[in-house]
């Protein structure tokens, strides 16, 4: 049972509704984290790689051959 409550006026919502939009709740909120770890990683890979390739260029200049 899920009891919402919007501009004072209380509405309840039970059975396969309830389910239905606790369901709705979690995947969004799921989504939204896997979104956030996904722009995480690829802004921490757009700074890493080119910084990577970077020490790699300066550090084949300055090796033996």
């Amino acid at each position: 049972m899920l009891v919402v409550e919007n501009n004072g006026r209380t509405t309840v919502v039970s059975g396969w509704r309830a389910w239905v939009m606790a369901l709705g709740v979690v995947v969004g909120f799921l989504g939204f984290i896997f979104l956030s770890v996904a722009l995480t990683i690829g802004a921490v890979l757009l700074i890493a790689v080119p910084v990577a390739i970077g020490f790699a260029i300066v550090g084949s200049l300055f090796g033996r051959r």
